[in-house]
């Protein structure tokens, strides 16, 4: 079974997530503690996923003969202790990078 973390909300409240439950301990716990505080607020755990997702975007953008798309596809994992960490997929990488360029229409062959 999965367990659960609570990550406050900056502007009030909290969400909770389902976490994978850490390797080589068990939880024993009362019935009203199953679910665990996190370190930090949803929206701090967001923060280094977002600013990963940032930092590859400009790289995309930033190429000599820049995408008129780029799509970039992660998954995400939260954690309890470490907040949000980009998700270990069952694909070599953890990014799915999608980069698109339209041509331009030819305003000669209109003439």
């Amino acid at each position: 079974m999965n367990d659960l973390a609570r990550f406050p909300l900056e502007g009030g409240g909290s969400v909770v997530v389902e976490i994978d439950p850490v390797p080589g301990t068990s939880r024993v716990s009362r019935r009203d503690d199953l679910i665990e505080d996190a370190k930090g607020s949803f929206e701090a755990a967001l923060t280094n996923v977002r600013e990963a997702a940032a930092s590859a975007l400009a790289t995309f953008r930033s190429m000599t003969s820049g995408p008129d798309e780029v799509e970039i596809k992660f998954g995400v994992k939260l954690t309890a202790q470490a907040g949000a960490v980009i998700a270990k997929t069952g694909l070599e990488g953890n990014f799915e990078v999608k980069l698109k360029w339209v041509r331009e229409p030819d305003t000669a062959a209109g003439s």
